[in-house]
């Protein structure tokens, strides 16, 4: 029996609501039998990024609320650098018999060129584009909907301040931030 697995990638640094959006957009859009959530380990392009683990952690908290909706540490078990080339591979033999597709953000859709082989990554997972707002698809209508375009550059910075971040990110996300001291420093690079 195949199954079709959304697989939504990112550094999820914090997640925040945008990110909550995207799944439940992709469910409901494309209607995959699951979106699978994967915090990347370590930034490809040398982004500083959290630690892994809390970034996992945030995640599991910001999705549990979805149905069908799984967060996943196969990246926290890959060799460095993280690459979606890798993971994608890695996935495809976990689950053999799931066709996997690629949650990507219309923002991102330009950046592909300068991805690892992306030519074999739109070959194991055929993308998913998700409308953000000031990037649409090429072809979608003026007044087509989109997800509003929420920075996690934005969130760290707010909390490097000292200011809210009610709503960016849901209050369990918010939760370990505080508790965990994140972010309390110089805000990590953009992302």
């Amino acid at each position: 029996m195949s199954e079709r697995v959304a697989v939504f990638g990112g550094s999820f640094d914090p997640p925040h609501l945008g990110h909550t959006l995207v799944a439940a957009y992709v469910l409901s859009r494309h209607a995959p039998d699951r979106v699978l959530v994967v915090p990347t380990r370590a930034h490809p392009f040398d982004k500083k990024l959290s630690a892994f683990e809390h970034r996992l952690a945030m995640c599991e908290l910001a999705m549990r609320d979805l149905q069908r909706v799984e967060v996943s540490a196969i990246e926290g078990e890959l060799e460095l650098p993280s690459l979606t080339l890798r993971m994608l591979e890695a996935l495809q033999q976990r689950l053999p018999w799931a066709r996997l597709e690629l949650v990507i953000g219309s923002d991102l859709v330009a950046e592909t060129p300068s991805w690892h082989n992306f030519e074999r990554v739109r070959q194991l997972a055929p993308p998913l584009v998700v409308p953000r707002a000031g990037h649409l698809p090429e072809g979608s209508p003026p007044d087509a909907p989109a997800l509003p375009a929420i920075s996690s550059t934005r969130i760290r910075e707010r909390v490097a301040r000292g200011e809210p971040i009610d709503d960016w990110v849901c209050p369990a996300v918010a939760s370990h931030i505080a508790k965990h001291g994140l972010y309390r420093a110089a805000p990590l690079s953009a992302g």
